[in-house]
């Protein structure tokens, strides 16, 4: 069977339709090579000052929570996997490695993956305490009728050819209306994440960041799975979630001189620059207006590089225009887009070096991709799939691009 695509892109303002066969079925890997890198339109240069963010103050219930429940390290939580991964081969050019969740997960309809980082990212040893892992965020979208936020799921990354995880629910400390402390869920998209050193950042659509404290894991009790927080009889919930974490503070985000606030849809953490910096970018459909932001981060504190008026401003800004973004980090100057072409079709991945042209690479990341992170050590790009039955973890080769 044959399918014809037609794909559209604008080169130095003339609209190219650019015609391509692909044979359903082939192999990711012949599919990259006879489909052609792409050159796009040019990128525009923002005036990046102009995009700041500004911590909050840090959570001062947290210490109140340590005291109320059993406080356990990311080794306990990685090495307490109840799940088996499964091995997998998904359709992506270039892939290096890769592994599937088990059949609940892959099918379940309420909870679905989107963000991804590694233990690479929290330190440059690339293991945390000892644990070598894998984070994936999933937000529920209430298709069950509750909705119990985001969990992360935490896997063991050992031993790539036998990956075990276990599902952690993401939580804000609040104080209740009888003064005590508890918690409850966290509700975003949760479209990207990373991790650097005991701080989990993750995306929050349309304010910044919520920030998540690794060096407070709770430990919950598990006897009711429709409960959340603290129960009358004094005892800790989390939907049946055995562990939860904490968020301990936030970034709010907010604009100079008239520009549009920045939709946080993806993160990433950028190790080869310097300093540290953290790539956040736009999902926008049609690409009109999605746009690139880079912010230096500071590897004493783990918090964003601020000025003395508190904010942390943008150090580059661009409008890539690149239509379904779905993740982004860099690698030595030049940034990686994953792109989503619907769940009937390849992903795409392009790069885009400053002062350059957006280049695309048609139909070689699987069905649905969504996030990105590097593994600097080991050059790869790792990602993930969002559609239900079709679900995967994959890395790609970063210097075939």
């Amino acid at each position: 069977m044959m399918t014809v695509r037609q794909y559209s892109t604008n080169n130095g303002g003339g609209l190219v339709n650019k015609y391509r066969t692909v044979i359903a079925g082939v192999a990711a890997a012949l599919v990259a090579s006879i489909l052609p890198a792409v050159p796009a339109q040019a990128a525009t240069t923002l005036p990046a000052a102009n995009f700041r963010l500004k911590a909050t103050s840090y959570s001062g219930l947290i210490d109140d929570l340590d005291a109320a429940l059993p406080n356990v390290s990311v080794p306990t939580v990685v090495g307490d996997g109840n799940r088996a991964a499964t091995s997998c081969s998904p359709a992506a050019a270039n892939r290096v490695a890769a592994f599937c969740w088990n059949s609940g997960d892959d099918d379940v309809a309420y909870w679905v993956p989107q963000g991804i980082t590694t233990t690479a990212d929290a330190y440059g040893e690339a293991t945390y305490e000892g644990s070598t892992a894998v984070l994936v965020s999933w937000y529920d979208n209430g298709a069950d009728g509750i909705d119990r936020g985001i969990r992360v799921s935490f896997v063991d990354y050992a031993t790539p050819s036998a990956p075990t995880y276990r599902h952690v629910l993401l939580v804000e400390p609040y104080t209740t209306s009888a003064g005590q402390a508890s918690f409850r869920p966290v509700n975003l998209h949760a479209g990207g994440m990373f991790w650097y050193g005991h701080h989990l950042y993750v995306a929050a659509t349309s304010s910044g960041f919520r920030v998540f404290d690794l060096r407070h894991l709770w430990q919950t009790s598990t006897t009711d799975g429709s409960a959340i927080g603290r129960q009358s009889d004094g005892s800790y919930q989390a939907y049946g979630y055995k562990y939860v974490l904490p968020q301990a503070f936030a970034y709010n985000q907010s604009t100079t001189n008239g520009h549009e606030a920045i939709r946080f849809s993806f993160a990433s953490l950028d190790r080869t620059s310097t300093p540290d910096s953290v790539v956040v970018g736009e999902y926008a459909n049609p690409g009109a207006g999605s746009r690139l932001f880079r912010f230096p981060i500071d590897y004493t504190t783990r918090m964003l590089t601020t000025a003395s008026d508190g904010y942390a401003r943008a150090a580059e800004a661009y409008d890539v225009s690149v239509q379904s973004m779905q993740g982004a980090t860099a690698v030595d100057g030049k940034f990686y887009l994953s792109t989503s072409d619907g769940s009937g079709n390849a992903g795409d991945l392009a790069t885009f070096t400053p002062g350059g042209s957006v280049v695309m690479h048609y139909d070689v990341l699987p069905i649905g991709p969504e996030d990105f992170s590097y593994w600097p050590a080991k050059g790869q790009l790792w990602s993930l799939t969002e559609y239900a039955g079709n679900r995967s973890v994959f890395a790609v080769r970063a210097s075939a691009y």
